[in-house]
């Protein structure tokens, strides 16, 4: 596709995707309800677009106001690619998915001094630096499968023999307090330059800056666990906003396109795709790309899709290359299968079809990092803990 939508009387709609591609009526529908909200200008959709809370996950929308609820409460979420400097096939994935546990506990390093390097403002959510968070955030160490553009590869200094890790984290509870002062219960606009739009941008710059730092650090510890050293690729927020020469332009589950090489991840069980943003990209995109391969299925109807006997969860953690999915939540393991997600194949396919992207290399998962199994409470009774390792076991 990449036309416009027929939708009259509101703002145009271009939707990236090829008709091979799954887009549910409910996101749809709700891109055309947006297009049609005060104030918005154009709206651009990804082929990995799907419902979301306040609008679609996996679009662009340019506005002459601020909609803090388009950005989302994890302000700043995005992705980190980083290289280590140790060879993949030096890694024992079952100690490292063991060492990765760590992830679940607190980061023991100096947060102030982190800070104070990063430029990131002090915050009451501090404490949780270093952490994941739920949902589809994830660290994944990885390999690479192809290079696809050596030239590409090369200037980004990828190796194909290294191990790389790639974080999807936000800010935390930060973000979620920064909307929830704003939001008020309802819909929120605010004007870019009045007092509190500016007030509104220099909390959001705050919390994408945490976010950014949050992924290093993620990175760095996922970097130790393999005995090795990070170093940055690339690190993108696709949860932001920003203010351009056309107004303010929200990106909600949408990569920008306009700051170099893009990681878009698959399912836990696919390839993640290192892209290269064509320029000059088509406008009606609005600077952006697709930032992963979007939800196919909602988290609810996943209990119904997926068996739950002992040997399917099982199954469930380990991935088609025989590495590791580190999940001790049962429900979230059920709810983040690779079924719930679209083919990532498509998705990169319509990017590369529609004149966004080129691909640069292929990577495919070693292990991959949710949450680690829970821990039994020092003050558990002897019948707590028998029924904890109960589950647990039934879990496995």
């Amino acid at each position: 596709m990449g036309n416009p939508a027929d939708v009259a009387g509101r703002a145009p709609i271009h939707v990236f995707a090829s008709a091979r591609s799954w887009l549910e009526d409910t996101a749809t529908r709700q891109l055309e309800h947006v297009a049609g909200l005060p104030g918005i200008t154009a709206v651009a959709g990804m082929p990995d677009l799907h419902p979301g809370k306040y609008g679609p996950v996996g679009c662009a929308i340019l506005s002459d106001a601020i909609y803090p609820q388009f950005v989302g409460s994890d302000i700043g979420c995005g992705m980190g690619l980083f290289g280590l400097d140790v060879a993949a096939r030096k890694l024992r994935i079952d100690k490292l998915a063991d060492r990765l546990g760590e992830l679940d506990q607190p980061w023991d390093g100096d947060a102030a001094a982190a800070r104070a390097l990063a430029g990131v403002a002090a915050s009451d959510f501090d404490r949780a630096l270093g952490s994941i968070g739920g949902g589809n955030h994830f660290c994944e160490v990885q390999a690479i499968e192809e290079i696809v553009d050596a030239e590409a590869a090369a200037a980004a200094g990828l190796d194909g023999d290294q191990a790389f890790v790639l974080v999807h984290s936000g800010s935390r509870g930060l973000g979620r307090a920064i909307l929830e002062g704003y939001l008020g219960g309802g819909m929120a606009t605010l004007d870019p330059v009045g007092d509190h739009g500016k007030t509104y941008l220099g909390r959001h710059d705050e919390a994408v800056a945490w976010a950014r730092l949050n992924r290093r650090i993620i990175a760095e510890r996922a970097a130790v666990a393999a005995g090795a050293d990070a170093r940055l690729i690339c690190d993108l927020a696709h949860n932001m906003v920003e203010i351009t020469d056309h107004g303010a332009l929200h990106r909600k589950g949408a990569a920008p396109s306009d700051r170099g090489l893009v990681p878009v991840p698959g399912s836990r069980g696919t390839l993640s795709y290192l892209v290269a943003p064509l320029h000059p990209a088509r406008r009606e995109a609005l600077a952006s790309l697709a930032h992963g391969a979007g939800r196919k299925y909602d988290r609810a109807s996943m209990h119904g899709r997926v068996p739950t006997k002992r040997s399917d969860l099982a199954r469930l953690e380990r991935n088609p290359w025989g590495g590791r999915v580190v999940c001790g939540d049962r429900d979230l393991l059920v709810e983040e299968a690779p079924d719930a997600y679209k083919a990532i194949e498509r998705v990169i396919g319509d990017l590369v079809d529609l004149g966004l992207a080129r691909v640069v290399a292929t990577f495919r998962p070693l292990v991959t990092f949710k949450k680690a199994a829970a821990l039994v409470p020092r003050d558990a009774t002897r019948r707590e803990r028998d029924g904890w390792r109960e589950r647990r076991e039934k879990r496995r």
